[in-house]
């Protein structure tokens, strides 16, 4: 038995498992233990159907050659013969690639920080474009978004906004949009039609459990001092902005669009766990050479992930050197191409780290 086939059998296994256990009144009456069934069961059916098709069309390419030998040519079957033993290895890619062991934080809710870069105002206003392109793609997914805080520019636009993502798979799809967005257009200010460059840095972070980051109360300072609107001018007379540090790291939260100063410490202690979860997973990635080729970029802001070329209409993704030229559709949020090029690109990354492993 080859290993492709010994693989299908195994995946053929689990999911009548997992089919199994999904009408089980034991699990169906545990919600946590139903949904992480329920969740391995979608996760697993795409290589299921690729299971059962490679399995037909292996029968159907024994069936023919059989046929031939007894009975001559016949131009069916000769079709069966010619065509079957391509789509057979493509199929065995196909499946290796579905089974490549996934990001272990692929279902999780995301953080999303988006910051004005380099250029000034052109900057801020980029970084409102980026904002509602991720937005809108959330939206698009069936995804929630929740505004944590913001802080806007006098023109327009941000100088950085915080918010988040929720939905099963979030991380998966998001992922991919951490590090330096570039733009490059006629600024509506600019009389002699010259094109600037300016950047709009995007970090996304996976939401923490609690549980997955313990953080110790004694390693945390917090301040709380009168929320500020633009021009300095106090927006309340109570202190009900928090700044939170965390001594260990050096990291520093501060929130202040909420009224109340709990609601303020509470959005700040997601983020300031998101952060603290974001640094041990770079830690644990550099300290694992191999996980690092399984990655598509690094997802630090510093690097440079996509150029948006108005001039020219097009959208250039430089990781995977794939451009699209329906720049208004991608800033309206149809991403969905560059997700499923970097997606693709991440899983060959991953199978040969395996191999290499």
């Amino acid at each position: 038995m080859s290993v492709i086939d010994s693989l299908v059998e195994q995946i053929e296994a689990r999911f009548a498992e997992l089919e199994g256990q999904m009408s089980d009144p034991a699990v169906i009456g545990d919600r946590e233990r139903y949904a992480e069934v329920g969740r391995e069961y979608r996760e697993l059916q795409p290589a299921q159907a690729l299971g059962a098709e490679y399995r037909t069309l292996k029968d159907d390419l024994e069936g023919a050659r059989e046929l031939l030998a007894e009975d001559g040519e016949d131009s069916e079957l000769r079709k069966v013969v010619d065509e079957a033993p391509q789509r057979i290895e493509a199929l065995e890619e196909e499946i290796r690639l579905a089974m490549v062991e996934r990001d272990p934080n692929d279902s999780k809710n995301v953080l999303v920080e988006v910051r004005a870069g380099t250029g000034g105002d052109e900057a801020a206003l980029f970084a409102g474009d980026i904002y509602k392109m991720l937005t809108r793609y959330a939206e698009e997914k069936g995804f929630v978004t929740e505004a944590l805080s913001q802080s806007n520019a006098e023109v327009g636009g941000f100088k950085e906004v915080t918010f988040a993502i929720k939905g099963e798979g979030a991380y998966s799809v998001f992922k991919y949009e951490g590090g330096t967005h570039r733009v490059q257009r006629v600024p509506e200010t600019e009389s002699q039609g010259r094109i600037h460059t300016s950047t709009a840095t995007v970090a996304v972070l996976p939401e923490a459990e609690e549980v997955e980051v313990k953080i110790d109360q004694n390693d945390l300072q917090v301040d709380v001092y009168r929320s500020s609107g633009p021009g300095g001018q106090s927006v309340n007379t109570t202190d009900s902005a928090v700044r939170i540090t965390h001594k260990p790291t050096g990291i520093v939260v501060s929130m202040q669009d909420e009224k109340s100063q709990l609601q303020n410490k509470e959005r700040a202690m997601r983020v300031l766990r998101a952060r603290i979860y974001e640094r041990e997973l770079a830690e644990q990635q550099a300290q694992i050479a191999s996980e690092r080729k399984a990655q598509v970029g690094s997802g630090e802001r510093s690097e440079k992930v996509r150029t948006y070329n108005f001039p020219q209409g097009r959208v250039t993704d430089h990781r995977i050197k794939h451009t699209s030229h329906n720049l208004e559709g991608v800033l309206g949020g149809q991403l969905a191409e560059f997700t499923e090029a970097l997606g693709a690109e991440e899983k060959r990354q991953r199978l040969e780290a395996a191999a290499v492993g």
